[in-house]
Parts: structure tokens; C-alpha cells; sequence
């Protein structure tokens, strides 16, 4: 009889949810620990750093150096748990009433947790590869994973598929929308504010331009397809951060803000901002024309590409088989890594513990049976691997 894997992927969980892996600072204290991990049971893996060595990736093989494996995908980093009320330590796995509570025990070291507990025995029997891929800063943008996937694709023996572990309740999940996030940055001049015709406020030219993007998200969504499978239905734009001025009597200087802009698959970012664009040079010139050192820069931070579902996708068939999951296709709002896999040329889907619901709250929790849900399907994935 084979041995039940979630008690050691509980146990995996609470030393993974204990390292403070939020993105603002460095995983490798992570990495270093699941590096000795893998050394244990005789694993090769390698790291795939950023440029100044103060984050990592980390790539393992298990099984033999061959074509046609799987690809386990998740990210180490999490959300910053600033300001949120949270009722337990939110680096201590805590267990209540069928719950795991700890950051990141859902988005999703609970995955990772997993992946990790079959890996003594695919060490043993597997046949065909199983590739463990841990990235580094999806939460901010996705910014890891396009390094590892580099070398996947380099150096690797094709692998047949891709699992990203996010959190899906444990069913396939066939596409995502992406993410393109934007820093606009208003320049004006100080002065008085009682002397308006001296000064340039960077505030009041930053809120015309906040308000076009405000007119723009309405729009989009009045312009959705009825038939889009997305919730919402189209694209999205939310402005998530301003900051500026100096005092009630200053007229500003400085203002920022960031914005998002979420589409499914099929949509152009650049299409969809042509005309916010072309009010940025606009305005740009106009501030310029009242004092040489004003202006707007319109900065892309990130861009993530969409997931697009596969028709008859090797990887959703493959997960629904571990999976059990005989239920109609899904998309998921928010955006991955696995649109970087599928841009990268392989076969992908969303498959993992937990709920997106739970994800970056406070009191985070991935259900006790998300998890024994989860070990069955490593355990069906390493029945796969051992087969000739």
C-alpha cells in the first residue's frame, strides 16, 4: 500500500510558509533549504539567479535527463502582510477547523509543499522526468520565471507539459487574462498656491489624466462580449497608487500614480491605451509649454502575457486525468506564469490547491482537503512517471 502524502506535505508546508519570502525582499534562504532537501535525496538542481545574486529560481530534475516530462511550476514569493489583522503569526502554519492558515499556505506554498513531498519517490521510481521550476517575484510582476524558462527551453530535453500549481480549487484551468502594469509620472512646478499663475500642479494635471483612465475602464466594460468566459467579462484597468504633493498650500510639484490593465486573450495593451497615449504627449507638451522642467512619463512596468486555452491541450487533458476532473473548461481573472509558458512553446495549464479567494487576505488558508486533494494527484503523477 503506498503511503499517504499529505502528512509530509503538511509538515513541508509549515518549514516553507516559515521562511518571509514576500517579494520586496530575497528568497534564498527558501532556496538554500530546498537545495539541501533535494542534496538528501540525491536531486541535481541549479539556480537561475536575477542579476545581483539576491534572488533565485531553482530548477531540479528528477527522473532520467529525457524528453516528453512534466514541468511542477510555482512561485516562492508572497505578498507583504502589512496592515492586515491577522488573528495568528502569519509565518507559523496554524490548523483549525480543517484549515492551514499562514501566508502563502494558499498562494502557494501549498502547491510547492507538494510537489516537494512526492519528490523521495519519484527519486526512486520515476521513469519519466518530473522537472520542479521555483520562481522568484510572480507577485510583482512575473519578473522570475521568464529567466528559468529560458533555460528550460535551452537546455532541457523537451518536456511534454506544464503544471502551474496556483490556486484552482484543484480542477484544470485553461486560460488566464494578462497583466500590463503602468507608472505615469507628473512634473509640475512649486509655488505658492496662492499664486497659480506661477506654478504648475502636477496633482491637477495627474487627476485629468486618472479621470481619462477612469472613462476608459467604464468603457471597457460596457464594451465587454456577453460571451467572454471571464469574470469579469473584458478587460479591466484599475488605478491602485498615487502619490504627490507636499501641503495643502503648495502647489505640486511631483504626483504618480500606478495603474493595471488586465486583458484576455486577443487584446492589445498598446491598442487599448492608443488614445490614453496620445493624451499623455498631449499633456505632456501643454506643461512643458508653462515651464521647460514639467512634463508626464509614461513608464510600462510589467507585462504579462494571457493564457489562451488550448484547443484539445495535452497539459489539461494530463491534469484532469491526476486531477479527476471531468468539469466544463475554465479561465481565471487573474494572470500567471503560464502564459510565459505557453508564449515559451509548451502545452500548459493552472492546476493547484486552495482558492484565489483566500489568496493575499489576511488570515490566509488553504483547506485541509485542498491539500489531501492535492497529495492524490502527486500520487497519480508518480504512478505516471514509474510507468516504462
Amino acid at each position: 500500500m503506498t503511503a499517504d502524502l499529505y502528512p509530509s506535505a503538511k509538515d513541508l508546508l509549515a518549514t516553507l510558509v516559515g521562511f518571509d519570502t514576500t517579494s520586496r525582499g530575497s528568497n534564498l534562504a527558501l532556496i538554500e533549504w530546498v537545495e539541501a532537501y533535494l542534496d538528501s535525496l540525491g536531486v541535481p538542481h541549479r539556480r537561475v539567479p536575477n542579476a545581483d545574486g539576491s534572488k533565485s529560481n531553482l530548477l531540479a530534475t528528477i527522473g532520467p535527463a529525457d524528453p516528453g516530462g512534466v514541468v511542477l511550476s510555482g512561485h516562492t514569493d508572497v505578498v507583504p502582510v502589512d496592515g492586515q489583522p491577522w488573528s495568528t503569526d502569519p509565518w507559523t502554519v496554524v490548523e483549525r477547523d480543517g484549515r492551514l492558515y499562514g501566508r502563502g499556505t494558499c498562494d502557494m506554498k501549498g502547491f510547492l509543499a507538494l510537489a516537494l513531498a512526492a519528490a523521495p519517490e519519484l527519486s526512486k521510481t520515476a521513469r519519466r522526468p518530473v522537472h520542479l521550476a521555483f520562481s522568484f517575484d510572480e507577485e510583482i510582476g512575473c519578473l522570475g520565471a521568464p529567466l528559468m524558462i529560458d533555460v528550460i527551453r535551452r537546455e532541457l530535453p523537451p518536456p511534454a507539459l506544464v503544471v502551474v500549481g496556483e490556486p484552482t480549487d484543484m480542477v484544470a484551468v485553461n486560460g488566464h487574462k494578462g497583466i500590463a502594469t503602468f507608472k505615469v509620472t507628473v512634473t509640475g512646478r512649486e509655488s505658492h498656491s496662492s499664486q497659480t499663475q506661477q506654478g504648475v500642479s502636477a496633482i491637477m494635471a495627474a487627476a485629468r489624466l486618472m479621470n481619462s483612465l477612469t472613462d476608459l475602464s467604464e468603457r471597457l466594460e460596457r464594451q465587454a462580449d456577453p460571451a467572454s468566459p471571464f469574470t469579469p467579462r473584458g478587460p479591466t484597468l484599475t488605478i491602485g497608487l498615487v502619490e504627490g504633493g507636499t501641503a495643502h498650500n503648495i502647489i505640486a510639484r511631483h504626483c504618480e500614480f500606478v495603474f493595471d490593465l488586465r486583458c484576455p486573450p486577443g487584446f492589445s495593451t498598446d491598442q487599448v491605451l492608443k488614445d490614453f497615449r496620445a493624451e499623455v504627449a498631449a499633456m505632456d507638451a501643454a506643461l512643458k509649454a508653462r515651464a521647460p522642467e514639467a512634463g508626464v512619463v509614461l513608464e510600462k512596468r510589467t507585462d504579462v502575457p494571457p493564457f489562451a486555452p488550448e484547443p484539445d491541450g495535452a497539459a489539461e487533458a494530463f491534469a484532469r486525468r491526476l486531477a479527476g476532473d471531468n468539469g466544463p473548461p475554465r479561465v481565471v481573472a487573474f494572470a500567471a506564469e503560464a502564459g510565459q509558458f505557453q508564449q515559451a512553446g509548451f502545452s500548459t495549464v493552472i492546476c493547484g490547491p486552495g482558492s484565489i479567494a483566500q489568496a493575499h487576505q489576511p488570515d490566509e488558508y488553504v483547506e485541509v482537503s485542498q491539500m489531501q486533494r492535492g497529495a492524490s494527484f502527486m500520487r497519480r503523477l508518480i504512478e505516471w512517471a514509474a510507468e516504462a
